[in-house]
């Protein structure tokens, strides 16, 4: 279950690509598209939240910060015979 962490209300513009970046702040960049290239990413909000560990944060539908913990799984590995 995912938890807001932050109200920013950010319009989403279709063909962007938006994420929280390494400095906290939301920033957007144009998705690649078959043989096209993506473009350099933009600040789009200034917010300067503080990443944790283990969890992953992302922009909702409502154009917020939101966090849900990360998953820890994957495939589970054979027994090799002996």
């Amino acid at each position: 279950m995912a938890k807001k962490v932050q109200k920013v209300g950010v319009k989403k513009e279709k063909g962007y690509l938006y994420f929280i970046d390494k400095d906290g702040d939301v920033s957007a960049a144009i998705m690649a598209r078959g043989a096209k290239k993506g473009g350099k990413p933009k600040k789009v909000a200034k917010v300067g939240i503080k990443k944790e560990s283990g969890f992953l944060y992302f922009i909702d539908k409502q154009g917020d910060i939101s966090c849900a913990a990360m998953v820890k799984g994957g495939k589970k590995k054979k027994k090799g015979k002996k």
